[in-house]
């Protein structure tokens, strides 16, 4: 199975904490599974142009590569203005409409703002649908509150995206064994 798990902003440093939490919770308690862990801020991602993501070049052309090839997706996000931040709509208009068909795609939000709670459901699962994802239904929603010196310091935190690596294993493991027992019904 391979994982890539995303920290799609490009300032701050929350997203890219929770983020640093999910990968080392994939090698604790999954570490057969092909992870990796890629921050949108250490890469040059070209703008959404209308090509193939096969005809991206670079950083772009590695990211957009890598989401088609991978299995599952977590994506870490902050919310900025009650929204989505470009960077990550972007990436997600790079791929073609059906990029996550047969994959698994898990949400670890961050704001600063209890009230932004229902961005995920509201803007990002409609475009991660469209897309043909079997999305983790539970994200993790951290808020600013449960985060000091670049660290999180509240253990529920730490067992919910426990819970959502675990959810996003599993969901991963099932879909790809239904696949292969609807594929294995034909003779060719």
């Amino acid at each position: 199975m391979k994982v890539l798990a995303i920290s799609s902003s490009i300032v701050g440093s929350k997203t890219r904490t929770a983020m640093n939490a999910v990968f080392e919770e994939f090698k604790k308690s999954y570490s057969t599974v092909e992870m990796e862990l890629i921050d949108l801020a250490e890469m040059d991602i070209r703008f959404s142009d209308g090509r193939n993501y096969l005809e991206y070049e670079g950083d772009t052309g590695r990211i957009t590569k890598a989401m088609m090839e991978a299995d599952a997706i977590v994506i870490g996000t902050p919310i900025f203005q009650a929204s989505i931040p470009a960077t990550l709509k972007n990436l997600l208009d790079l791929l073609p409409a059906n990029a996550f068909q047969d994959k698994i795609v898990s949400m670890v939000i961050t704001s600063g703002s209890p009230k932004h709670f229902l961005i995920a459901e509201q803007q990002l699962k409609p475009i991660l649908s469209y897309m043909k994802a079997q999305i983790v239904q539970t994200y993790v929603f951290i808020e600013e509150k449960n985060f000091h010196r670049k660290e999180i310091v509240n253990d529920d935190i730490f067992f919910r995206l426990a819970r959502l690596v675990e959810d996003t294993v599993l969901l991963t493991e099932t879909y790809k064994n239904i696949r292969e027992a609807k594929e294995a019904q034909y003779e060719f």
